[in-house]
Parts: structure tokens; C-alpha cells; sequence
């Protein structure tokens, strides 16, 4: 994994100049920097809306006393989204406007709410009643009791308390 994060850091910005000199190449410097203005913009008004729309989905489910799990990993995305598109490039660029897609957003929960599950992250089925336990493991169901005594604790003279023995 920190191979993995090494290489997006050094591989996005390399890709970045790289497509900057390209289109900076083809359509000249103004219109380059222009282009990645406009971006931003368009990416803060995408933004703004589809967040508020988030927002107001997940104070609907809320309403309905339901937890909104679709509408916080939908937040989380825009946010990344915002996050990209605000970065100045046009790799990021690209990647931040396919998290405004709804319909690749749904793919991505699904995708990750099944790598949760599998890997044991989540438990699913259990009613309520807790997690589910391991296959092939043994599971003692109890109750317990508070017992108190009316004894004091004992003092051994070495600073150490000894328990009262219980009944």
C-alpha cells in the first residue's frame, strides 16, 4: 500500500505536466489556464448543487429515522470530487467530474459496501443483535449479576487490597 501512494504522488503530478504541455501545445497558455479556471468554476456550482441536494436527502432519511449510510458516502464523494476539481490540472480534473456521476457513485458504494463485507468490516443479517460471530467459533450466550457485599476490603499491610471473598 505505500508503494501504491508513493506512485499516485509521484505518477499524478508527472501525468499533469504532461497533459499541461499538451493542450498548452495545442491551444496556447491563455486558453490553457483559462480552461483550468472554468473547471473550478464549473466544478464549485456542481458542487454546491448536488451537495445540497445530498444534504437534503439525508435529512429526508433522517426524517424517516433512518441512518442516511447512501447519502454520507454520496457527501464523501463530493467532497473528494470538490477536492479534485479545485486542484489545479486536468487529470484530477477528469476524475473529480466522474464523481459527480450518480450512477458511478452508486457503482462505488456498492463496490466498497461489498469489499466491507467480505473483509469483516461489517456485519450484515444480525437483526440488531450485535455482530455475528466467526464460522466454527463457539459462542456462550449469558446473563450476569451484579453481586455486592457488605464487607469492607482487607489490608494485608503491603499497600495491596485483597478482594472480599464472595458467598
Amino acid at each position: 500500500m505505500p508503494f501504491v501512494i508513493l506512485a499516485f504522488f509521484i505518477g499524478i503530478p508527472i501525468a499533469e505536466i504532461t497533459v499541461f504541455i499538451d493542450i498548452g501545445g495545442r491551444i496556447g497558455l491563455a486558453a490553457t489556464l483559462g480552461l483550468v479556471v472554468v473547471t473550478a468554476i464549473v466544478g464549485t456550482v456542481l458542487l454546491r448543487n448536488q451537495g445540497l441536494a445530498t444534504l437534503e436527502k439525508a435529512r429526508r432519511s433522517l426524517e424517516n429515522h433512518r441512518f442516511p449510510v447512501d447519502e454520507v458516502f454520496d457527501g464523501l464523494c463530493l467532497l473528494v470530487a470538490g477536492a479534485l476539481l479545485l486542484t489545479p490540472g486536468f487529470v484530477t480534473d477528469g476524475f473529480g467530474l466522474l464523481l459527480f456521476l450518480p450512477p458511478l457513485r452508486a457503482l462505488l458504494r456498492k463496490w466498497t459496501w461489498n469489499r466491507m463485507v467480505a473483509g469483516g468490516r461489517v456485519s450484515v443479517g444480525t437483526g440488531g443483535q450485535g455482530p455475528v460471530p466467526p464460522e466454527g467459533s463457539t459462542v456462550i450466550d449469558g446473563d450476569f449479576e451484579v453481586v455486592e457485599t457488605s464487607e469492607e476490603p482487607r489490608h494485608d499491610g503491603t499497600g495491596k487490597t485483597e478482594s472480599p471473598t464472595l458467598p
